[in-house]
């Protein structure tokens, strides 16, 4: 009787392993590793643009600004005494000016008389009406000549008093200060290097080099996937924003920017990254089930139910695709496949429909 069951098991097995399936074809999405680099999405050396020692600095590393913030300080003596200097003489030519103005309404006023004076005969010489009026054309270019001379000096005023701003030193942008290279009185100028470097890490730039063979699927606007070395298992994403349009000649390699928001503040420049490039997007492919596809030391084979009979026929694996994995071989879609293959099924068995 045991023996009996045994071989009524035996048979159910075998019989199991011949139900056939149809071989699918359709679009599948495949994806590439590449690597990339988190870079800032603003970066900014502060340096002072006039010479000075620094007074103050506010911010250290680590610190938080926003734009306009005072960042440092600096105090120039000497800038200060000049601007001084030529305030008193903007000062000087004013009080000329409004004393030139009133010597020419003086000698208008004159003018005006002695014009009036003259009409009745013998009232007044007429040297003396020539004279007023020469008087009044004099007092004219005189105050004429200052206002000329008080321009310069007005934009003289200006430019010292913008050079006189930059002493104070303010962040260009929202952002965090990543690193301080000078301390109160160190003397500062153009070519003494940067105070401290600002970073704006709220947006990134996530730069990734595609390859020549997959810079067809840039689009922009598309929104690509990548990790970090430094929170495994977490997943973030960054939007096509800047395309190079132009290969690295000597990496054939295409420039390609994502931007990527920083939620949390988890992301930091230089972090290592992988990207998941797509790379052939929706290129029709055969899939079967990953149980009908055999395999020997000398090949991988799927068997084929042609008029009833089995049919080996060589495939080569590809991805798989959650329960199916992708074939290429001599196959179509809606061939009938054995569901589970093995070599113990010979070439030429007899196939039941099923």
């Amino acid at each position: 009787m045991k023996f009996g069951l045994g071989i009524m098991f035996a048979i159910g097995l075998f019989a199991q392993s011949l139900t056939t399936v149809e071989v699918v074809s359709k679009p599948v999405d495949r994806f590439v590793t590449l690597t990339a680099e988190i870079l800032p999405y603003q970066t900014s050396s502060l340096a002072a643009r006039v010479n000075g020692y620094i007074e103050s600095i506010e911010v250290d590393r680590g610190s938080t600004v926003r734009k306009g913030q005072v960042i440092a300080r600096l105090s120039a003596p000497e800038m200060t005494a000049q601007v001084a200097e030529v305030q008193a003489r903007l000062l000087s030519i004013e009080a000329q000016v409004l004393e030139s103005k009133s010597k020419l309404a003086a000698a208008e006023s004159t003018a005006r008389r002695l014009k009036a004076a003259s009409l009745t005969v013998g009232a007044i010489a007429a040297n003396e009406l020539v004279l007023a009026e020469e008087g009044g054309k004099a007092a004219q270019a005189s105050l004429k000549a200052l206002e000329l001379s008080r321009s310069p000096i007005e934009a003289q005023v200006r430019t010292l008093k913008d050079l006189e701003s930059y002493l104070v030193l303010r962040a260009p942008f929202d952002g965090l200060i990543t690193e301080r290279m000078m301390h109160p009185g160190s003397l500062a100028g153009p070519t003494s290097g940067p105070l401290v470097r600002l970073e704006q890490l709220n947006r990134l730039r996530v730069v990734v080099a595609v390859p020549e063979s997959n810079v067809s699927s840039i689009r922009m606007g598309q929104r690509i996937g990548f990790t970090v070395t430094g929170y495994p298992g977490e997943s973030f994403g960054g939007v096509v924003s800047r395309i190079a349009r132009t290969l690295d000649a000597r990496t054939r390699t295409m420039a390609v920017e994502l931007e990527a928001m920083n939620v949390g503040g988890k992301l930091a420049p230089g972090m290592y990254t992988e990207v998941k490039w797509p790379a052939k997007s929706g290129q029709t492919t055969l899939l079967v089930p990953a149980t009908a596809v055999a395999s020997t030391t000398e090949r991988s084979f799927v068997i084929r139910v042609e008029n009833g009979v089995a049919r080996y026929v060589n495939v080569r694996k590809g991805p798989a695709q959650g329960e199916l994995v992708e074939v290429a071989g001599a196959l179509a879609a809606g061939d009938r496949i054995i569901q589970r293959a093995t070599d113990e099924i010979r070439e030429g068995t007899k196939i039941p429909a099923r």
